[in-house]
C-alpha cells in the first residue's frame, strides 16, 4: 500500500532511518540522549535536595514548635488538674498563690493548644482538638462546683472533684497524649526525610554513568579509540556528583542524630517523664482528696514513679540532678503518707501541699523545674542539628546541578571532534 505522505517527507523520514544506521547517526543519537539525560539529572538532584533544605526549615519554624507546644499542654493540662486537687485540699478559701496556679495552668493550657494546632490540616489533629476544647469547659466547670461546695464544707465538693479530675485523666489528656504523639510523630518523619538518600536523584546519576559507559564502547566500535576525554571526564563529574549527594547525606544524618541514643529520642524519653511526673503528683493530691485506703492509689504512684525513674535514666542519668530531685520527692511521698496512715490527716495535707522546704509541693516543683530545663536543652539539641543538617546540604543542589550541566558540556566537546571527522 503507497504512503500518503508527501514525497519530500518520505524522502526525508527514509533519509532520516539512513543515517541513523551510520556511525555519525548513532554517535550523535547517543551523545544527545546522554546530554539530556545529564540536564534531566541535575535537575532532579537538585530538586530533591532543595527539598531536603526547605524540610529543615519546616522543621524549625513549624514541626518541632508545634511537638513542644503538644507536650506543654499535656503537662500544663495536668498541672491545672493537681492545682485543683492542691486548692480542694486546702479547705474553704484557698490561698491566692494556689488559685493563681491553677488559673496559670489553664492559661498555659490554652496557649499551647493554640500553638500546637497552628497551621494543622490533617483531620485527625482537627478532630482531638475540638475533643479537647469541648471538654475544658465541662472541667472547669466541675471544678468551680466543687470549690464553691468546698466553700460551704459539703461533703459533695469532692464528688465534683473527683468526677473532674476523672474527666482529665480518662478524656482530656488521652486526647492531649494523642496529640503529642501525633506531633512527634510528623517530627521524626521530617528528619527522616531530611536524612534519606534522595533515591530518584541517585537513580537518575547511575543511569546517566551507564550511558557514559555504552557512548564509550560505541566509539570503541565505531571509531576504535580507547579513551575519550569527554566521555570520561562527564564520568568523572557524574560520580563525583553521587560522592557529594552522599557524603552531604551522612552528614546531615550524623547532624541530626536520630538514633536510639540522640537528641530527638532524649527529647521524647524527657516529655514523656514530665508527663509521667504530673500523672504521679496528680495521684499524689487526688488520694488525699478521697480520704480512703491508700493502697490501689500507691500501686498506681508507684508503677508512674518507676515509669519515671526508668525514664530520667535513659535519659539524663543515674545520677542526674533530675534523678536526685526525684528521690528527694519520693522521699518527701513517704513522709506524707506515713502522717496520713498515722490518723494525722492534716499533717499530711501540709506535708503535700505545703510550700516548707521539705514538703512534696515543693520538691516536686524542683523535679519539674529540673526536668523542664533537661527538655529544653534536649529541644536545642534538636534544633541545632536539624540546622546543621540543612547547612550540610545547603550547596549542594547548586553544586551537584554545575557537575551535571559540565558533563553534559565535556559530552559535546569530547564527541564532536569524532563526529567531524565523518561529516
Amino acid at each position: 500500500m503507497r504512503s500518503r505522505l508527501p514525497a519530500a517527507t518520505r524522502d526525508a523520514a527514509e533519509w532520516v532511518r539512513r543515517f541513523a544506521r551510520t556511525a555519525p547517526g548513532v554517535l550523535g543519537a547517543v551523545t544527545a540522549i546522554l546530554v539530556i539525560a545529564c540536564l534531566i539529572s541535575g535537575l532532579v538532584c537538585a530538586n530533591q535536595l532543595n527539598a531536603k533544605i526547605d524540610r529543615r526549615d519546616t522543621v524549625l519554624g513549624h514541626t518541632e514548635p508545634l511537638a513542644d507546644a503538644a507536650q506543654r499542654l499535656y503537662v500544663a493540662l495536668s498541672a491545672a488538674d493537681a492545682a485543683a486537687s492542691s486548692a480542694f485540699l486546702s479547705g474553704g478559701i484557698e490561698s491566692p498563690e494556689v488559685r493563681t496556679r491553677y488559673r496559670q495552668a489553664l492559661t498555659d493550657a490554652a496557649v499551647a493548644l493554640s500553638e500546637a494546632t497552628t497551621g494543622a490540616s490533617d483531620a485527625k489533629t482537627r478532630e482531638i482538638v475540638a475533643r479537647i476544647s469541648s471538654e475544658l469547659p465541662t472541667y472547669t466547670g466541675l471544678v468551680e462546683a466543687a470549690r464553691a461546695n468546698n466553700r460551704q464544707q459539703l461533703p459533695v465538693g469532692a464528688a465534683y472533684l473527683r468526677q473532674a479530675s476523672a474527666l482529665m485523666q480518662t478524656s482530656v489528656l488521652k486526647n492531649a497524649e494523642e496529640l503529642e504523639q501525633n506531633r512527634l510523630a510528623r517530627l521524626r518523619a521530617d528528619q527522616d526525610d531530611i536524612t534519606a538518600l534522595p533515591g530518584t536523584g541517585l537513580l537518575t546519576l547511575l543511569i546517566v554513568a551507564a550511558l557514559c559507559g555504552y557512548l564509550s564502547w560505541v566509539l570503541l566500535r565505531r571509531t576504535n579509540r580507547r579513551v575519550n576525554a569527554g566521555v570520561l571526564t562527564a564520568l568523572g563529574l557524574t560520580v563525583l556528583a553521587l560522592l557529594w549527594i552522599c557524603v552531604a547525606t551522612v552528614a546531615a544524618t550524623q547532624s541530626i542524630d536520630a538514633g536510639a541514643h540522640g537528641a530527638t529520642t532524649r527529647f521524647e524519653t524527657l516529655a514523656r517523664a514530665r508527663i509521667l511526673a504530673q500523672q504521679a503528683r496528680t495521684e499524689e493530691t487526688l488520694q488525699l482528696v478521697t480520704r480512703g485506703d491508700l493502697t490501689e492509689s500507691e500501686k498506681r504512684f508507684e508503677a508512674r514513679t518507676g515509669d519515671l525513674k526508668s525514664a530520667v535514666t535513659a535519659a539524663a542519668g543515674a545520677d542526674s540532678p533530675a534523678m536526685r530531685a526525684l528521690t528527694s520527692w519520693q522521699d518527701g511521698h513517704k513522709l506524707e503518707v506515713a502522717a496520713y496512715q498515722g490518723n494525722d490527716y492534716k499533717g499530711a495535707v501540709a506535708q503535700s501541699i505545703g510550700t516548707g522546704a521539705g514538703t512534696s509541693a515543693t520538691k516536686f516543683g524542683v523535679l519539674d523545674d529540673t526536668l523542664r530545663g533537661e527538655l529544653e536543652a534536649a529541644r536545642t539539641d534538636v534544633r541545632d542539628g536539624v540546622d546543621a543538617a540543612g547547612d550540610a546540604l545547603t550547596l549542594s543542589p547548586w553544586g551537584v546541578l554545575a557537575l551535571l550541566l559540565a558533563a553534559a558540556a565535556a559530552l559535546v566537546i569530547g564527541v564532536w571532534p569524532r563526529l567531524k571527522e565523518f561529516l
